[in-house]
């Protein structure tokens, strides 16, 4: 994995960690959780760490954030389709904090 990648990825996965920290419900953030996981598993558990410091506590900026980051993946060679299903599982991890 290139720096960029690997930047791009970290950026990903702390933007959705802090949603996941932040959910109003248990579900939201067990949703939250999920798409960390396929994030993890896409990428074979090659993954860098997460640092949630200092992030808003705005909920869609994280989200903005996070889909960005999650689509500009594909442009580092992650399957396009894998990427959707990611983003979908974002989606539906919102949906259900935002009720």
């Amino acid at each position: 994995m290139l720096l960029p990648h690997a930047q791009t990825l970290a950026q990903a996965r702390s933007y959705v960690a802090a949603l996941a920290d932040s959910a109003l419900t248990l579900d939201a953030s067990s949703a939250y959780e999920r798409v960390l996981l396929e994030l993890d598993r896409v990428h074979g558990d090659d993954c860098p760490a997460l640092d949630s410091e200092d992030l808003t506590d705005d909920g869609d900026i994280p989200l903005a954030v996070a889909s960005s980051a999650i689509e500009e993946l594909e442009t580092h060679g992650i399957d396009p389709l894998a990427v959707e299903l990611i983003l979908a599982m974002l989606v539906e991890a919102h949906d259900l904090d935002i009720g």
